[in-house]
């Protein structure tokens, strides 16, 4: 693993910081002894991890709307940051068919804010920008995208990102490139799941629901196959991009994957019933009705150029993947500390041989 010790007293600030992996960034960050700074709307009810971790208590935190270009300035004024990780977004495909509109302006037009903000903050070090594998134009093929793969989007949500990634372009091409001191990059990674995470319209989160209350839990698309990581995966990266930016490494910047090994690529159903395996009891049902609503059956990144590059490696299997997921909610469940559990898995991870 990247040595992060750089990190140690850094003035960090953190987009997206009440959401699910901006509050396991903000807890791991805190664990390396970094200052961190936040900039979100205050957690919603479906993303209680941020409070559960007290991190309105830990880092320094300012809500605020990533649509509001005023608010974003605010907080870079306030934080003074030497590198930024952007992770706010309207994460959801599904909740992108709802409100369509309120996924573009968050996704394309908070970006184009948080760039903007960056293009007149003099002093900055760092910049790692987070889209998601959906900004790949998804053709089904069974190999990995790689970074230089065509982008777009069917639905809402992806092409929100495949056009974040184009702002992204402009920006770094007209504005930033040319800054001796800042380094950018963007990073993709998806199917992330890890503790703390009830979203709605998500597999982990909808089957902790269901086993919590004794009910059965209904799949949509049993056969869908994702490759499946833990959210420490793509955090490491963003972290190992954060670090090689502020050492000035100037090949940690353009567009990186973080995505597991093949080995982890399984169907829904598959998932589902190790989660219910590692719980101790449960049901599972196969609705065979499916949505209309458009979503891919497959997608994977191909990981070779962070491998490469960064010398990053995926550390946890299938299998450990699921067992530290179902761990962290029985822990929490059973009255154990959530900072206690948080921490644990972190050193967990680290600990682990890639």
């Amino acid at each position: 693993m990247v040595d992060l010790s750089i990190l140690k007293g850094r003035r960090i600030l953190v987009t997206g910081s009440t959401g699910f992996k901006g509050s396991w960034l903000c807890s791991w960050l805190l664990e390396l002894g970094a200052e961190v700074h936040g900039f979100a709307l205050p957690p919603a009810d479906d993303a209680p991890l941020f409070r559960q971790l007290r991190l309105d208590e830990r880092i320094h935190q300012i809500y605020g709307d990533i649509r509001d270009l005023d608010s974003v300035q605010a907080a870079f004024q306030a934080a003074k940051p030497q590198a930024v990780i952007h992770l706010a977004a309207q994460a959801l495909v599904f909740k992108s068919y709802a409100e369509p509109k309120l996924t573009f302006d968050t996704n394309v037009g908070g970006a184009t804010n948080l760039l903007e903000t960056v293009r007149l903050t003099p002093d900055l070090s760092s910049l790692v920008f987070i889209t998601s594998d959906k900004c790949y134009r998804n053709k089904e093929w069974v190999w990995g995208y790689r970074e230089n793969d065509e982008l777009g989007g069917a639905d809402p949500y992806s092409a929100s990102k495949a056009a974040a990634e184009l702002v992204f372009s402009a920006y770094c091409e007209s504005f930033l490139d040319t800054r001796p001191e800042l380094i950018t990059a963007v990073a993709r990674a998806g199917n992330v799941i890890g503790g703390g995470d009830m979203s709605d319209n998500r597999i982990v989160p909808d089957c902790i629901r269901s086993l919590r209350k004794g009910e059965a839990i209904t799949l949509r698309r049993p056969n869908a196959t994702r490759p499946w990581q833990h959210v420490l995966e793509p955090l490491s990266g963003y972290l190992a991009l954060t670090c090689g930016q502020l050492a000035k490494n100037r090949t940690a910047c353009g567009a990186w994957n973080f995505g597991p090994n093949a080995e982890n690529i399984e169907t829904v159903e598959t998932l589902t019933r190790k989660v219910v395996e590692r719980w101790g009891s449960g049901e599972v049902i196969v609705d065979p009705a499916s949505s209309n609503l458009h979503e891919a059956q497959l997608l994977m990144l191909s990981n070779d150029k962070a491998k490469t590059g960064l010398g990053w490696r995926p550390r946890w299997s299938f299998t450990q993947v699921v067992e530290r997921t179902v761990d962290w909610y029985a822990q929490v469940g059973a009255g154990e500390d959530p900072i206690g559990v948080t921490r644990r898995q972190i050193a967990d991870y680290v600990g682990t041989q890639a």
